[in-house]
């Protein structure tokens, strides 16, 4: 199946949530975690154990791995397998951009069957042209797998190059967005090309009619955003829509059962 069919599936069984993995020091602290890598591992293994089987899809938030050196890159790999075997799809958060040769050798670990760095999909940074993710592209269809674009994030500083207007007068995420639905352009029901667009963002001004993926909207929950804030940005049906909430959950380790019991209660929240 490709991506966007299993994701959909996912959905229908799990719910629209995705719940991050992010090992901030501060968290560990939180948990009475050392920041080292064994308690990278403990920290990161629990949420697989509370989460694994019961969410659509888990995001790994893969910097927070990498600041640990090869160790730590050794638990992502861990973490990732452990998902996928638990049948539950893994969002690697890695942001990868980047030209030619480059670009297709990180298609080739995040992307490719038989990398211990590849899972069902990964993010990427279009801000070098859409048209530079074509390795990407090409190994997420040969391989099942999808891929989620930066389109109009969340952060003060994205607006500025994000919200930019190019010579045809349309935004820069617009041109994304656009980009993004002629590659999703025949796939059913949704392609797999997915966007991120913050929950955060208010009146984006985007047109998403003819997107036909996923949008991964980060910023639920502990940044401020609501599932008011979510229908006001996405419309009410939220169609393809996957809330991303990391902090919010993850606050309430260290036990797996009181991590388990946070993602019951945002996902009960969605259906509100």
């Amino acid at each position: 199946m490709r991506f966007g069919e299993r994701l959909g599936a996912a959905v229908a069984e799990h719910g629209p949530l995705c719940v991050g993995i992010d090992p901030h020091p501060g968290l560990l602290a939180s948990w009475g975690l050392a920041p080292d890598v064994a308690g990278l591992e403990r920290f990161a293994l629990t949420c697989v154990e509370a989460f694994g089987g019961r969410v659509a899809v888990v995001k790994p938030q893969s910097a927070f791995f990498e600041a640990h050196g090869s160790r730590g890159v050794a638990v992502l790999e861990r973490v990732i397998s452990d998902l996928r075997d638990s049948g539950t799809l893994v969002l690697v958060d890695a942001k990868r951009g980047d030209i030619g040769s480059t670009m297709a050798a990180y298609a080739a670990a995040y992307l490719t069957e038989g990398s211990p760095l590849a899972g069902d999909a990964v993010t990427v940074s279009p801000y070098l042209g859409f048209g530079s993710l074509a390795p990407a592209l090409d190994a997420a269809a040969a391989n099942g797998r999808g891929i989620f674009a930066l389109a109009l994030t969340s952060n003060p500083e994205g607006a500025s190059v994000q919200r930019a207007t190019g010579p045809d007068g349309r935004s820069v995420a617009q041109a994304v967005v656009d980009a993004a639905a002629r590659a999703n352009a025949g796939l059913d029901p949704l392609g797999d090309v997915g966007l991120v667009i913050g929950a955060t963002v208010g009146d984006h001004g985007l047109d998403l009619s003819d997107l036909h993926g996923y949008v991964l909207a980060p910023g639920f929950g502990a940044q401020g955003a609501t599932v008011a804030d979510l229908r006001a940005v996405f419309g009410p049906e939220l169609r393809g829509v996957l809330p991303a909430s990391s902090r919010d959950v993850l606050r309430h380790g260290p036990g797996a059962a009181s991590l388990r019991s946070a993602v019951d209660a945002v996902r009960r929240s969605l259906e509100m």
